[in-house]
This record gives structure tokens, C-alpha cells and sequence, in this order.
């Protein structure tokens, strides 16, 4: 890599795991809010998926004001609104005002990812490393989110514990107008120029036509559902792996805290089983990257999603059989659900318009955490008056749903 693009994917990389980093961390304070606002889990999944909505929602608006204004400015305009938002979540009184926070977070996340890969698209000449880097960094934000805030959740309240993850991402939005990169340096080299984004709602709708095929339209869907199955998944895991983790070895606190120490109050192993997990992710990816080198994309996604689905309705007899079990299948969720980002990615790719990639992209993280974030509120409400059960069948519902449907892709195509 030249120097250019060592500025852009270091600049990416940062704002990638600062978005994860905080969407992360949210499920770890929500096992903290349900006992401080003393609040059901139906009524804090609603209020999370507000903000997990208007992170999908905001993708499409997000790209197209990418192509207007440069990614640059909206990269740093997202990361400096996330700490602001973490700020404001700082004083939130109760759950409204998380509610209004988290929504907040959700508006100003929601245009990283068309910026940061239009970014990478339009400006470094080496793009899979690009790709590679910028992925492995998300990973990294989504285990750390969940690690970083268990363990400051040990020394501190948990309105402290947001005002410090506030600051990161201050100091990168600054960082980021002043470093010095070109950003369609690989527009110049390899495509002769940049495309010019819609002018008007009708180009806008026509363009949108055209890049709504029957192919399109189906894995508009399939990532629709899968988005349902994670946020699902990384919402409410955290509070699961705490109940399983009770049944099967009892107080986990026994032998390493003293019982009436600050930090024996304090700790949750689950926290760090869901942190583990999530860094499991990292191979999952490294996995779903080289498996789109060997096989079409499209039928590695549909491999995943059957998985995916196995795993969802293994759950619960793995993890009563103790606590090996539980272990197993909670590492191998975590792998698979992090293998199938670059199998998407790459059938998003595949089945796009060249010319309309950044909205392509637009629509199906629209999908993905748009639709998705409803995933936080219907698990929630099953979690809230069902068994941890049928909770796990309506994961598995999700992705067999998706699975079918990219069935039909691989047959038709």
C-alpha cells in the first residue's frame, strides 16, 4: 500500500470499530438499565431498537449524501454525533431519555458504512486489503465494545462508563479533517472517473428500478432476515449466557471476589463470554473472505444461513448438557454469525449494478440494520412473555426463512 491508501484504511479502520464499538456496547449497559429503571426487557429492546433502526434507515439518505458532500466530512460529522450522543446518554434520567441518546447514535452511525465503503471503493488502489483491514477493524470494535465496557463497568457507574467511551470518538472526528489523503485515487485509476449521483427524485426512482432486479430484490430480503437473526443475537446474548451460566456452574463470582467487595457486585462472567465470542468473529470473517474466493458467494450465504439455523435450534439442549456445551455452541454462533458478513458483501457485489454500487449498498444496509433492528424489539418481547425456547426457534425461523430464499437465488440466478 502507498501512502494514500495507509491514510484512508487507517482513517476507516478507526471509524469502523468506533461504530461497532458503541452498538456493542449497548447490550452490556441494557443488563444494567433493566435493573436501574427497573423495566422489562420488552420495553428495552422497543427503545434500542429505535436507535438500531435509524442506524439501517439512515443508510440510504447516508449514501446518497455521501456522493454530494465526499465521505471525509461524513465520517467525521458520524463520528463526532456518536460521541455526542454518548454524552447525552451520559444524563439520561431514565428510559426515554436512553431512548432519545440511542436514536441520536443511530442517525449519526447510520452513514459510516456507504462513506467508509465508498471510501475504500474511491480512494485506495490496493481495495481487497482495504477491505480486509477495514473488516477486521469492525470485528475488533465489536469485541471490544462488549469487553471495554464490562471491565470499566467493574471501577465506575455506568454514566460514567458512557461519558469515557464518548471521547474516542471526539478526538477522531478531528483527527479525521485534518490527516491528508486523496479520496478518488482509485476512481482515476481504474474506473476514469466518479459517478454522478442522482439529481433529482427521478433519477433517483429510475435508478432504483435498475438496480432492483429480481436477484437484487431477493438478497435485499435475505440480508433483511439475516439482520433480524444478529440483532436478535448480540441484543439480548449477554442477559442468556448470564442465566445459563447460573444454572450450570452457579455464582460466578465464588472464589475469585470477596463476597462483599465492590467488584464482587460488580462483575458478570457472561460480559466476557459474550466478549470471547465476539472476538471468535474475527476468524469467522478471515473464513467468510476466503470462502468467497473458492466458491460463488451466493452459495457460501446459503451453507452459512443453514448453520446459522442448526445452531439456533441446538442451542438450548448444548447448552443444558453444562457447561462445555454451552461454551461450544455459544463460540461457534459468534463464528458463524460473523463469517457471513463478507458472503453478503460479496453477493450484494455480485448481484449490483457496478455504476450503482454506493447505492446498492445504501439499500441493503438499510436491510441489514434497518429492517434488523426489529430483530431487538421482537426477541425482546418473546424473551419477555415466552421461554428462552421459543426464543431460540424465532432466530432459527429468521435465517431458515433467509436460507430458503437463497436457495432461490442459487437455483434461478
Amino acid at each position: 500500500m502507498d501512502e494514500n491508501d495507509r491514510s484512508i484504511v487507517g482513517f476507516v479502520m478507526a471509524g469502523h470499530a468506533m461504530v461497532h464499538i458503541y452498538e456493542l456496547s449497548i447490550p452490556i449497559l441494557m443488563t444494567v438499565w433493566l435493573l436501574e429503571f427497573s423495566t422489562t426487557s420488552a420495553v428495552l429492546g422497543g427503545a434500542v431498537a429505535v436507535g438500531y433502526g435509524l442506524f439501517g434507515v439512515g443508510a440510504l439518505p447516508g449514501g446518497l449524501l455521501v456522493d454530494r458532500f465526499g465521505s471525509r466530512r461524513l465520517i467525521s460529522l458520524c463520528l463526532a454525533g456518536m460521541g455526542l450522543s454518548f454524552l447525552v446518554l451520559s444524563i439520561a434520567p431514565n428510559v426515554v431519555g436512553i431512548t432519545v441518546a440511542i436514536a441520536i447514535w443511530g442517525a449519526a452511525a447510520s452513514v459510516y458504512h456507504p462513506a467508509g465503503l465508498t471510501l475504500i471503493s474511491n480512494g485506495v488502489r490496493e481495495r481487497g486489503r482495504g477491505f480486509a483491514y477495514h473488516g477486521m477493524a469492525g470485528n475488533v470494535g465489536i469485541a471490544a465494545g462488549p469487553l471495554v465496557t464490562a471491565l470499566l463497568l467493574l471501577v465506575f457507574e455506568w454514566e460514567l462508563v458512557v461519558a469515557i467511551l464518548a471521547v474516542p470518538a471526539l478526538i477522531a472526528a478531528v483527527v479525521g479533517l485534518s490527516i491528508e489523503f486523496d479520496p478518488t485515487a482509485a476512481v482515476e485509476m481504474a474506473d476514469g472517473g466518479e459517478r454522478q449521483p442522482p439529481s433529482s427524485p427521478a433519477e433517483f426512482l429510475a435508478e432504483t428500478r435498475q438496480l432492483f432486479t429480481v436477484g437484487f430484490a431477493l438478497v435485499f430480503v435475505i440480508v433483511a432476515f439475516n439482520g433480524l437473526y444478529y440483532r436478535g443475537v448480540v441484543t439480548f446474548l449477554p442477559e442468556l449466557l448470564g442465566e445459563f451460566l447460573t444454572v450450570t456452574i452457579g455464582d460466578t463470582r465464588l472464589g475469585l471476589f470477596a463476597p462483599d467487595s465492590p467488584l464482587a457486585e460488580e462483575f458478570d462472567l457472561a460480559q466476557y463470554l459474550y466478549a470471547g465470542l465476539l472476538m471468535v468473529g474475527i476468524g469467522g470473517q478471515y473464513l467468510g473472505g476466503r470462502l468467497t474466493e473458492r466458491i460463488e458467494p451466493d452459495r457460501g450465504m446459503l451453507l452459512m444461513l443453514g448453520l446459522l439455523t442448526t445452531l439456533a435450534l441446538l442451542f438450548v439442549p448444548a447448552a443444558e448438557t453444562g457447561l462445555w456445551g454451552l461454551l461450544a455452541v455459544s463460540f461457534l454462533v459468534g463464528f458463524a454469525l460473523f463469517a457471513m458478513q463478507p458472503l453478503s458483501q460479496a453477493t450484494i457485489a455480485k448481484y449490483s449494478l457496478a455504476g450503482s454500487r454506493g447505492l446498492s449498498f445504501g439499500y441493503t444496509y438499510l436491510a441489514i440494520f434497518g429492517v434488523g433492528a426489529l430483530g431487538a424489539a421482537i426477541i425482546g418481547a418473546v424473551r419477555t412473555y415466552g421461554s428462552t425456547s421459543i426464543l431460540f426457534v424465532v432466530l432459527g425461523g429468521f435465517s431458515l426463512t433467509a436460507g430458503l430464499l437463497a436457495l432461490l437465488l442459487v437455483r434461478t440466478r
